[in-house]
């Protein structure tokens, strides 16, 4: 039976990183989804208001979710098919900073004393996500960088006097 088990996580092991790339990109998908109709979203509120003070209230308010839902859903489209990763990865560590920014910028709702809100574990629960983004970020540099060999040294003879 373990002989069976092995062979499979062997499998697996080949294209884990493909399946945690993907995974990601279904939850943001889902996720961004849900923020093109208004009221959809538990985090709508909060995401919002986050990006209004992030963006120094220049964007208009009516416009906030559709761009995070556009933002989110492209994120997630991203992941899921691979393309222009490295800049999907910077988008989606971008996205998380400004996640994880409420956690300052929106104390009140944040933190009830010391402890996290539902609003704040909603947020801080995306740390499993960042450290997937990390997983597929380190596999996408492996896979890209070019290692160029370094020259051999030139060893100069002298010819005999």
């Amino acid at each position: 039976m373990t002989g069976i088990l092995d062979a499979a996580l062997c499998r697996y092991r080949r294209h884990s990183t493909t399946i945690l790339r993907i995974s990601v990109g279904l939850v943001f998908v889902g996720f961004g989804v849900m923020k093109f109709t208004p009221d959809a979203s538990p985090a709508e509120d909060i995401a919002t208001r986050t990006m209004d003070v992030l963006a120094f209230g220049l964007v208009p308010s009516g416009a906030t979710r559709p761009l995070l839902a556009l933002f989110e859903t492209t994120i997630g489209l991203g992941l899921i098919t691979g393309v222009l990763l490295r800049l999907v990865l910077a988008a989606f560590f971008l996205h998380m900073a400004g996640v994880f920014s409420a956690l300052l910028i929106l104390p009140d709702e944040m933190w009830n004393g010391q402890l996290p809100t539902l609003e704040a574990q909603y947020i801080i629960k995306n740390v499993v996500l960042i450290a997937a983004c990390l997983a597929v970020a380190a596999e996408e540099s492996l896979r890209t960088t070019v290692v160029t060999p370094r020259p051999e040294p030139i060893h100069r003879v002298r010819a005999p006097l």
